[in-house]
């Protein structure tokens, strides 16, 4: 593949912060210049793991005709038990290429360590991702990507599995820095206690993110993963589509429930047939005039009352700060938890009332409370311009999600 391209226009600026404190520029290629792929989504399909070769090449042949761009299927399988299947390995490249070629599908496959990289290089494979363990472990990362080093290839970075977008953040720039020029992202979700009744919650808010911080980045979704149960697959992928998210990755097995891997994740290739004639991909804009209009109204409204909120939240940012001081007057902890119990279950009444989803309430005070401890513990301790011993405000870049309202 050729990458005689100029890649100023599509440079994604990350803002200054995270850890080094410096801005980074992780260049990237459009995917329609490294896939082919513009006006849809791009798709990858294929089994969670390859068994065999007729099982690589069966799914291959049912996948054919669907529009599938990438033909995966996992080589090497990072298991939590050392006594599940672990993938069989290399030799399972040949059966992956093989059946891309008789179908005529590119292929791709997770790699987690140099070696895995050195071999599916060795084998054509068109196409590399990194996995969510691997995301997670910045030596690994460094590891693939020093393995990368002048080669062309594609490579996509999962999500990491905890809600930690620096790291995510960390592998593109990691993978960009060794040279690395067409790079996209897979959001899989995030492994939480709270996640039913999926097998990951969704975190969408971490994709967004990331796409704010990095425009120029490809962003595919993994429903599967994040599913973990196949009836759920076709709602959480048509809302990674109407989020504006570029592609699916979403594992396609001949006989799901017999899989050796995840197979209760896993659709027929039929049923994936189903699931993409069903999904709506919907424009990101309209040049329509009573649209244009008719939107810039409603904006303008949203507009107004955003700045009322800002001045509304600095007023009560002064009040809080009027009530450290007296706290500190009278020798009292910043934090009152009955108070705060009371706040809350008042605040959330008044959205029920109003109409108000309470767990997005509840996620607005979770942060107006936690910078409101922080602003009082800096008076109480006498710490101006630093921060208390509670209360720090969590980073506006923070995926988490708050617990169960009450």
């Amino acid at each position: 593949m050729s990458t005689d391209y100029d890649l100023a226009e599509t440079t994604a600026t990350r803002p200054k912060g995270g850890g080094s404190g410096r801005a980074r520029e992780v260049p990237t290629l459009p995917l329609a210049r490294w896939s082919g792929v513009e006006g849809r989504p791009l798709l990858v399909a294929g089994p969670c793991s390859a068994e065999s070769e007729e099982q690589v090449f069966e799914t291959a042949r049912r996948l054919h005709g669907l529009q599938v761009d990438y033909l995966r299927a996992g080589i090497w399988k990072a298991r939590t038990r050392p006594d599940s299947f672990e993938g069989i390995g290399a030799p399972a490249l040949r059966w992956l290429t093989a059946a891309g070629a008789a179908f005529g599908l590119r292929t791709t496959t997770e790699v987690a360590r140099a070696e895995h990289v050195d071999a599916a290089l060795h084998e054509g494979i068109d196409l590399l991702w990194v996995g969510a363990r691997t995301t997670a472990n910045p030596f690994s990362v460094q590891e693939i990507a020093n393995a990368l080093r002048g080669c062309d290839i594609p490579v996509l970075i999962k999500n990491p599995t905890s809600a930690d977008l620096g790291l995510w953040l960390g592998a593109l720039e990691r993978m960009s820095a060794a040279g690395v020029e067409a790079l996209g992202a897979i959001h899989r979700g995030v492994a939480e206690a709270r996640s039913a009744p999926y097998r990951n919650a969704p975190a969408w808010s971490m994709a967004i993110e990331l796409r704010r911080l990095l425009p120029g980045i490809p962003i595919l979704c993994d429903p599967s993963h994040i599913c973990g149960r196949r009836d759920l697959i076709p709602g959480v992928a048509q809302h990674a589509l109407d989020l504006g998210l570029d592609g699916l990755m979403i594992e396609v097995h001949r006989d799901p429930d017999h899989a050796w891997s995840d197979a209760e994740q896993q659709v027929t290739p039929e049923r994936m047939g189903q699931i993409l004639s069903e999904l709506s991909v919907r424009a990101p804009d309209s040049e329509d005039a009573a649209f244009t209009r008719s939107l810039g109204a409603l904006r303008d409204r949203i507009d107004v009352v955003d700045h009322a909120l800002m001045g509304l939240l600095a007023e009560r940012a002064g009040i809080v700060e009027l009530i450290g001081q007296v706290k500190k007057d009278n020798n009292v902890m910043p934090l009152q938890s009955t108070r705060w119990r009371h706040l809350l279950e008042a605040r959330l009444e008044e959205a029920r009332t109003l109409g108000l989803e309470p767990q997005y309430v509840k996620a607005i005070y979770d942060v107006i409370h936690n910078e409101s401890v922080r602003r009082q513990s800096e008076i109480v301790s006498g710490e101006a311009g630093g921060h208390g011993a509670a209360g720090v405000a969590p980073d506006p870049g923070d995926p988490g999600r708050s617990e169960d309202v009450p």
